[in-house]
């Protein structure tokens, strides 16, 4: 309720209560003398008049403040209107909508938090498989290298223009040419063939629509339109539906990285296995090799000690040397073979968790 509708109300309950006061006044005026009937009567007629003239004041004082609010409601409108008319004149420059659309793109990747995990290369120039120069609107690289193809700038002067429409034929007709032009760009975009210039790249191409409602409104006329985009190599993609589309793509170039890993480690596992072999090998002919030159030591000592020694020791009986001739002694030592690792053993490891 305003504050006119509530100023009439108070008055007119104002004026009801004032006939009913005459009214009882005049009655008990017909029961009492003339001056004392009267006097209940000034002073009713004083009370209202002094009511009567604080509502004035009231209802002068919510006009002004009324028209006060009105005026500013006016104005803003007023300049409401006109920067919806800058925006749209603005949004009809091709050059803008792809500004607009890169803008959008990195605040929807932000909101998300793929700002680590994603670069951005606007405009980079290229050349496709027919040697055609390509300049796409956005590369989005993420972080295993990756490239996904991006473009920005959707014609959309069709959806203005049916939103501006005030009849529902208009709407309707404009509405079926923003669909065209969205189609239209769809084959444009497949004939540039953006994912052969840059390798490696996904292979397709993303039309992003910057608002939700600039693709539903396309789609109301034609609504095979994303079936026609992905039988060319391009798909059209809202600001939510790009965050799928990345984190998909994202996800699944990651478990082709991990498989590549996972054959890189068994090919490395079985490097090291076969050389393992090898130096195993090495290690035992070493082992026997040491064990054959203790066995030719110690006889060679049992021999020296047998022909050499004896003769030396008479010498000594003779006092002719000055020092006796020391004994070498034999070698007790045993080389350790390499033999495999005992069952009780691997069971200990088991129940320890160390080996699976």
């Amino acid at each position: 309720m305003d504050a006119a509708s509530l100023l009439t109300g108070l008055l007119l309950g104002a004026l009801l209560a004032t006939a009913i006061t005459l009214g009882v006044v005049t009655l008990l005026a017909r029961r009492r003398p003339e001056d004392a009937g009267l006097e209940p009567v000034h002073e009713s007629l004083d009370h209202l008049h002094r009511l009567l003239a604080g509502m004035e004041r009231a209802r002068a004082t919510a006009h002004g403040e009324l028209r006060e609010q009105m005026g500013t409601v006016g104005h803003a409108s007023a300049q409401l209107k006109h920067e919806t008319a800058a925006l749209v004149t603005a949004l009809r420059t091709p050059h803008v909508r792809g500004r607009w659309g890169e803008v959008q793109l990195r605040r929807v990747v932000e909101v998300a938090g793929l700002v680590e995990h994603c670069d951005f290369v606007k405009q980079p120039a290229g050349t496709n498989d027919e040697g055609a120069g390509v300049r796409p609107d956005l590369v989005v690289t993420l972080a295993d290298g990756r490239q996904v193809i991006v473009d920005a700038k959707v014609p959309f002067t069709g959806y203005i223009e049916a939103v501006q429409a005030t009849e529902e034929s208009v709407r309707v007709q404009r509405v079926a040419m923003h669909a065209r032009q969205l189609r239209t760009h769809v084959d444009a975009l497949a004939a540039r063939r953006y994912p052969t210039a840059f390798r490696p790249a996904a292979p397709f191409t993303v039309l992003f629509v910057p608002s939700d409602g600039f693709l539903m409104t396309a789609l109301e006329a034609e609504p095979g339109l994303l079936e026609y985009g992905f039988s060319r190599d391009v798909v059209l993609a809202t600001p939510s539906t790009l965050l799928a589309l990345l984190r998909t793509v994202a996800y699944s170039w990651r478990q082709e990285r991990l498989a590549r890993d996972a054959d890189q480690v068994l090919e490395v596992g079985r490097r090291l296995h076969a050389r393992l072999g090898t130096l195993s090998g090495h290690l035992t002919r070493l082992g026997s090799a040491l064990g054959a030159t203790m066995t030719r030591f110690n006889e060679t000592v049992g021999s020296y000690e047998r022909s050499v020694l004896t003769a030396a020791r008479r010498f000594d009986e003779l006092g002719i040397a000055e020092t006796p001739v020391p004994t070498p002694e034999p070698l007790e030592a045993t080389v350790r073979t390499l033999r495999p690792a005992e069952p009780a053993y691997e069971e200990e490891e088991t129940r320890d968790g160390t080996t699976g």
